[in-house]
């Protein structure tokens, strides 16, 4: 099994609204703005941020995307991850995870953020594993209004 987490370019912009879909079909609630990602909301996001792609055997299998929040550059905000629902259970999205992580780093970005759905309370314990913590004072910019307000989590990468 040969695994590789690479940088997306503007060219991967379908190939990540493909992933995204796909990757929530049946996992995530309907009303997710994810399940109507386009090519081109995509290609904005990744002129503001960066994303992953994650092959297996060089075969797309899973996304994740990071941009830097609206009101504080020095905080990037965790997008979208997501693989495939046929390569579940391998743990496979933490590579994903550990790659924004390091990029974070690299870059030299004060703090990590990430949003987990009401619905999805099992994320909360994937992210409390590398080092992200409940931040039950802050909203998600991104909040769907017409569903509960997710649970935001940040990790502090320096002070």
């Amino acid at each position: 099994m040969n695994l590789v987490v690479r940088p997306a370019g503007d060219d991967d912009a379908q190939l990540i609204a493909d992933l995204t879909r796909a990757s929530w079909a049946g996992t995530v609630t309907v009303t997710s703005s994810g399940h109507r990602e386009t090519a081109q909301r995509v290609a904005e996001q990744l002129r503001d941020g960066g994303a992953f792609i994650l092959l297996l055997d060089d075969a797309p299998v899973g996304s994740v995307r990071w941009a830097p929040h609206e009101f504080e550059p020095d905080v990037w905000e965790i997008r979208r991850m997501g693989v495939l629902p046929q390569y579940r259970g391998g743990n496979l999205s933490q590579h994903l995870l550990e790659a924004v992580i390091h990029q974070g780093l690299a870059s030299g970005v004060q703090e990590l953020r990430l949003a987990v759905r009401d619905d999805q309370p099992r994320l909360l314990d994937l992210y409390a594993a590398y080092e992200f913590e409940l931040a039950d004072e802050l909203e998600y910019s991104h909040a769907n209004a017409l569903e509960p307000p997710p649970r935001v989590m940040r990790r502090v990468l320096r002070h």
